[in-house]
């Protein structure tokens, strides 16, 4: 039986838009032209609203909402680009520069991070929050990927690719704020793992350098996301 979706009518930047109704504000933004940020959203995988990088405003409410997992509604009026979203947005960057070593000019993703690129998109030079500086390893025991903890964002992309994709399950969280680390297995070292396929998906929707191939030297580590979409569409057929 054919489902039939309803196409509604809505404004994102007094922007008349048509869209349909199970849709987000972040899909149907992009679909047009428009830019909103984001680092967890990964087109292909759940949508899970972490960073907050994406919240856009709606008329009408003082509420700021993210635009990765609202749906969009018939009459709404999106703002996606505002003094205040772009101080919230500048303060999520910073957060996430201080709190792991993110040195740009030693890092195998330099030129390819996304992190980087929103901010210089953003415009952020400098941080005006202390740095932690937190000392963690780098897992090398893959042979032929490498996890630096020190670059990971947390956005979970890697564990939702594993899961959602790969069906492995490999990789998870462990421990608490700021402490928090992406682990294989029960948190063995990584080319240890029994479950782990070796498919290298988790490597390729890294936003950053915290996944890498090795072999890999700084600015060499590009990633290609673009399989995603079209392996989800074929599992949805199967």
């Amino acid at each position: 039986m054919t489902q039939t979706v309803k196409i509604i009518t809505l404004k994102i930047d007094d922007k008349d838009i048509s869209a349909r109704e199970n849709e987000t504000i972040l899909e149907v933004a992009r679909e047009n032209g428009i830019f909103i940020p984001s680092l967890c959203y990964q087109e292909g995988l759940s949508s899970v609203g972490a960073c907050r990088l994406c919240l856009v405003e709606l008329k009408g409410s003082n509420k700021m909402l993210p635009a990765c997992v609202t749906l969009v509604g018939e009459g709404m009026e999106v703002v996606t680009d505002s003094e205040r979203l772009r101080l919230h947005r500048r303060m999520v960057l910073e957060m996430i520069f201080s709190e792991r070593n993110h040195t740009c000019s030693v890092c195998v993703s330099n030129g390819h991070c996304e992190l980087q690129t929103l901010a210089q998109k953003l415009g952020i030079t400098h941080i005006h929050v202390p740095y932690l500086y937190p000392i963690f390893q780098v897992d090398t025991t893959h042979k032929r990927f490498g996890m630096d903890h020190n670059r990971c964002i947390l956005c979970t992309r890697c564990i939702r690719v594993c899961s959602e994709i790969e069906g492995a399950n490999t990789l998870g969280l462990m421990g608490r704020g700021n402490n928090t680390q992406v682990i294989a297995d029960l948190n063995q070292p990584w080319g240890e793992s029994e479950t782990c396929t070796g498919c290298g998906k988790c490597v390729n929707v890294c936003p950053t350098g915290a996944l890498f191939e090795k072999g890999k030297s700084a600015a060499e580590m590009s990633k290609r996301r673009q399989f995603l979409p079209y392996l989800t569409m074929m599992r949805e057929e199967w």
